[in-house]
This record gives C-alpha cells, structure tokens and sequence, in this order.
C-alpha cells in the first residue's frame, strides 16, 4: 500500500512554463505527463519535465504544501527549482530507478 505523497513541479524547458502537482505515485503520474495520457494544461503546454519534487509522509502534507506552492510568485519557484535542481535535468530517470 502506497502511504506516501509527492509534490511536484513540472517545466517545458529553463525557465519555460511551469505546473505544479501533487500525487501518490510519482512514477506513474511523471509517465502519464510525458506520454500524454490526459487532456489538459501539461499536455496542452507540453510541460513534461519533472524538475523538482518532495516526499511526504502522507497526502494531506502534500496537498497543503503544492496549495503553498501554487500561491507562489514566478521567482520564488525558479529558486526553488534552481536550488534543487541548479542545471534543470529531467529527473523522470532518477526516479525510477
């Protein structure tokens, strides 16, 4: 049984078009982005790069911190990015490992 939870920001390149998600699988939801699986803003924007993302004990910690998030600026979510992921790889690989 999955118990943990995951936010999430995803980008079209550096610096490019930004969203902001939160889920229990990260893998399968990271795959359903890149391969288009569902209609709307990311597969319209095609914003498929995992550039950032946090574990969470459980999803009610996630949801309130992708809500904190999502109230963000536009530069305080490039510093976040940028301090984690300072070259702005596609983590999708890591991750399934």
């Amino acid at each position: 049984m999955i118990t943990e939870a995951y936010v999430y920001i995803l980008a079209s390149q550096r610096n490019g078009t930004l969203y902001t998600g939160v889920t229990r699988d990260l893998v399968q939801r990271i795959f359903e982005h890149k391969n288009h699986q569902s209609d709307g803003f990311t597969h319209k924007y095609s914003v498929t790069n995992l550039v950032y993302y946090e574990k969470y004990d459980r999803l009610d910690q996630a949801i309130q911190r992708e809500k904190q998030i999502k109230k963000w600026n536009r530069d305080w979510k490039l510093e976040l990015i940028e301090k984690f992921n300072p070259d702005w790889q596609g983590l999708y690989p890591d991750i399934c490992q």
